[in-house]
């Protein structure tokens, strides 16, 4: 059992929680509450990373975080190493394709919550803030904790955008998903099977308890 490929899939995924919640918070209140011109279009690229395979999502990245890149370069001459084959450049990555699983629960489900009642708080005069947390943080926590649950076990899980940008250092960017991989190919089908089953479990949970504290799902009890 690789515990310090595990422990670095936990932090990743909880830095990446920490990160992305607030940010999709927004974005998918903005999503839901605005209609622009190229609403459409601004959806479809954060959407991205469902369907581009993530070989091809991690060839972009390593592009950008290359000492070679504006991005990368900048990066280096800041901080004195490489952004590729980082925990900080595998973070960034993380919060890039987890982009949709974060955004797209939140945005719909401000989206349920019926009109008239953000006219009704207006009426009353309620700032910004007040009405986000009497009106709005109440109806959609749901959506909030499907978005942290998606992107906590998708994170757990993902292989080729990390193997692609981080490579498979111990104890920097060997992640759980690394380690079943090395352990298959070095024939170490028992160390596989173990790690597997860890990540089974803990995916297993998250979920299960989003359907535990999902209202709608038990009000059909």
């Amino acid at each position: 059992m690789d515990w310090q490929a595990l422990t670095l899939s936990l932090q990743l995924a909880i830095w990446t929680l920490v990160i992305l919640l607030p940010i999709s918070f927004f974005a998918g209140r903005g999503l839901a509450l605005h209609r622009f011109r190229g609403h459409a279009l601004l959806q479809g690229l954060l959407a991205l990373p469902l369907v581009l395979p993530p070989t091809v999502l991690g060839f972009y990245l390593l592009a950008v975080f290359s000492v070679n890149s504006p991005t990368g370069g900048f990066y280096q001459a800041l901080f004195g190493q490489s952004l590729a084959f980082s925990f900080e450049g595998l973070l960034i990555a993380s919060i890039i394709f987890n982009i949709p699983f974060a955004i797209q629960p939140i945005q719909r489900a401000f989206e349920s919550i019926p009109h008239d009642q953000f006219d009704a708080a207006a009426c009353c005069g309620l700032s910004c803030r007040q009405q986000i947390v009497s009106i709005e943080l109440p109806q959609i926590w749901p959506g909030v904790l499907s978005a942290a649950v998606l992107v906590f076990a998708h994170t757990l899980g993902e292989f080729g955008v990390v193997l692609m940008v981080g490579g498979n250092i111990p104890g920097e960017t060997r992640t759980a998903a690394i380690a079943i991989y090395d352990s298959v190919q070095a024939f170490d089908n028992q160390a596989a099977a173990l790690m597997s089953a860890v990540l089974l479990c803990l995916s297993l949970i998250a979920v299960t308890m989003v359907f535990s504290l999902n209202p709608a799902a038990n009000s059909k009890r």
